[in-house]
């Protein structure tokens, strides 16, 4: 794959209503959610999707507590206030993960420009997030992250207050990937879509890291030829409706 493939895909859309992007938006993030659930990440609950609201961007949508994943829908996300609070689409009050909360909030606080952040629990990326070691341009998919990631070297790893969430989001910089130590991956994007497909991608090179202990890098200017001829623009969102097609097909079909 290389940048011309990518430009030869359709951009993701963008509704000038707020109101049908927002509707586009959770329609997005619902299927986000479900390919996290079909690749069996957030089995135990563990894990979050949050989407800035463009209506009201201090805000943000999430997936309403005890919804397993691959079942989510756009009608079981609800809306989290910037103190916490959230309430279903029909102003009920709504349950939530709290780590959303204390992690993603101080990140979309931070960083106006990106519009959700996604973690989860995975099975090569909370083992590689234990060596707190970063992503060494080892292999194709690897360069994607050569000098835009991050490492969260801190042993709280139970975040249970906005302010580690604010350490995260610091750390995160303007990165689009932060490694939490002995924790797992965490990926933000322009878009639910965006930010799970690069969340996949970075899955993927956790792995490959993790079986290749004895491989050797290839040069930072080789890194950096390769990561700006893969990474155009809507490479995010270009991988997500890669994984989406393949993993939830009956919704394409």
């Amino acid at each position: 794959m290389n940048a011309r493939d990518i430009a030869a895909a359709a951009a993701e859309p963008f509704e000038s209503d707020p109101h049908a992007e927002r509707a586009r938006l959770m329609d997005d993030l619902a299927r986000a959610y479900r390919l996290f659930g079909v690749l069996r990440w957030g089995e135990l609950g563990d894990g979050h999707i949050t989407c800035r609201d463009p209506l009201q961007p201090d805000h943000m949508w999430l997936l309403r507590y005890g919804v397993p994943f691959e079942r989510a829908s756009a009608g079981d996300l609800v809306l989290v206030a910037p103190d916490g609070t959230a309430t279903d689409q029909q102003g009920r009050p709504a349950a939530i993960n709290e780590s959303a909360y204390t992690i993603h909030h101080p990140i979309h606080e931070a960083r106006p420009d990106i519009g959700a952040a996604a973690h989860t629990h995975t099975q090569w990326g909370t083992p590689f997030s234990a060596e707190r070691r970063m992503i060494e341009p080892i292999n194709q998919e690897a360069t994607c992250f050569f000098e835009d990631h991050a490492l969260f070297d801190d042993e709280e790893v139970q975040v249970m207050s906005t302010d580690g969430g604010k350490r995260i989001a610091a750390a995160l910089g303007d990165c689009r990937t932060v490694i939490l130590a002995n924790h797992g991956l965490l990926t933000v994007g322009a878009s639910p879509a965006d930010a799970v497909g690069w969340f996949v991608l970075a899955e993927r090179v956790a792995e490959v890291q993790m079986k290749a202990r004895e491989a050797i890098p290839i040069s930072a200017e080789s890194a950096r030829i390769a990561r700006e001829d893969l990474t155009g623009a809507d490479f995010g969102w270009t991988l997500f409706g890669w994984a989406a097609r393949r993993h939830l097909p009956h919704e394409f079909a």
